[in-house]
């Protein structure tokens, strides 16, 4: 017998928003340029996030030369 569990974490306040926000027809193009900004969103804030980490940890970047 299979169980199928259910969501206790509430909703954050986006959430909802992007719910009532999508809750309507789409077309493939559609849903994947949503996906594809969100993705490119989430990659900005990834890389800004590295960035900080690398600035404050001092790291810098050698490029090694072979002979």
């Amino acid at each position: 017998m299979q169980r199928t569990g259910t969501i206790s974490t509430p909703l954050n306040d986006v959430q909802p928003m992007l719910l009532r926000l999508f809750s309507r027809p789409m077309t493939k193009s559609d849903m994947e340029a949503i996906r594809t900004m969100l993705l490119e969103y989430y990659e900005t804030l990834l890389q800004q996030e590295v960035e900080g980490v690398i600035h404050g940890k001092g790291i810098t970047r050698r490029i090694l030369t072979v002979c």
